[in-house]
């Protein structure tokens, strides 16, 4: 009798659809993405997946079906201010693709969330055109383009705590200046919950992301009431939490791991918000905690079917 090796037991799901699956979900930011700020999205969104596709071609010699090259231009680029020059969206695409990802040895392989590789290597490499090229989202509706402080700059900054803060329900919405797909809340929400329901994602990361950094911000956070909602709906929380840290390949395997991986970057992500040189947290807590993923997933590993426990006799 020959017995294969594992799994034994398949459930369907492919690295293809769910890459795809994590593009659908994603439509919805797209297209707010591009309402909010105009046809300049379009631009950056085009050469982020464009460069990542073709180097992703060139290196895997004509295979680039299962999508991974598409979801990573996307969400590098929905890390991007709207008004980034073109050039730098290209440069970040390529260490993305050929040093966070392939130099690792490819899809499954790497280390680091490629998008998230790319965005930080740009903001060490270019941070005046990172933090320069925010617009307001009016400018889509025919007014001209303005430059406008994200809402977590303008809170670390300290200069209109009570007077240059957004609402709740235009962070929500998406009705502030930010990176291209993080403005809108609900857009997010839409996609997450198609994830959910396809099960590609489980609750555990996204959930204990928030969920800390809600519990973080409302004891730490003083300057403004109700800061900890402020901070769950401003920045690229729910991106990061749903898109970004539920990467299958950087984020632990078992429950446990996730809610430990989940946890640990919400800590990372407040302090740095709250006590950091940076007004966002989320792109540097993803990676530091990608660095922990293969501690985490051996102390939290499940005991194999079969396994006894060793004596100490």
């Amino acid at each position: 009798m020959q017995i294969s090796s594992s799994p034994h037991v398949h459930s369907g799901v492919t690295v293809e659809k769910i890459m795809w699956g994590v593009v659908i979900a994603l439509l919805p930011a797209t297209i707010g993405s591009v309402y909010f700020f105009g046809a300049r999205v379009i631009a950056v969104l085009g050469v982020s997946i464009g460069v990542s596709a073709l180097l992703e071609l060139a290196i895997k010699k004509g295979n680039i079906r299962d999508g991974s090259a598409l979801l990573t231009g996307l969400l590098l680029a929905f890390n991007l201010p709207p008004g980034v020059p073109l050039w730098v969206v290209a440069v970040g695409a390529f260490f993305a693709v050929a040093i966070v990802k392939q130099a690792f040895g490819g899809l499954g392989c790497n280390i680091f969330n490629p998008a998230l590789g790319g965005r930080v290597f740009l903001m060490a490499a270019w941070p005046s055109h990172m933090t320069s090229g925010w617009h307001a989202p009016h400018a889509v509706r025919g007014v001209a383009a303005v430059s406008g402080a994200t809402p977590l700059a303008i809170l670390k900054e300290g200069s209109a705590v009570m007077e240059g803060l957004p609402e709740w329900r235009e962070l929500f919405f998406g009705n502030v200046s930010g990176c291209i797909g993080e403005t809108s809340v609900l857009l997010l929400l839409i996609g997450a919950i198609f994830l959910l329901c396809k099960r590609y994602i489980t609750w555990h990361v996204p959930f204990s992301f928030i969920g800390t950094v809600a519990a973080f911000t409302l004891i730490a956070e003083k300057s403004i009431p109700n800061g900890f909602i402020f901070h769950i709906l401003a920045g690229g929380l729910f991106l990061g939490a749903f898109f970004m840290a539920t990467d299958y390949v950087t984020s632990p395997i078992t429950p446990k791991g996730k809610l430990i991986f989940g946890i640990g970057c919400g800590i990372i992500t407040s302090v740095i918000r709250l006590y950091g040189g940076y007004p966002e947290g989320v792109s540097y807590s993803i990676l530091l905690m990608n660095a922990a993923t293969p501690l985490i997933d051996r102390h939290t590993r499940l005991r194999v079917f079969g396994e006894r426990k060793k004596s100490n006799a």
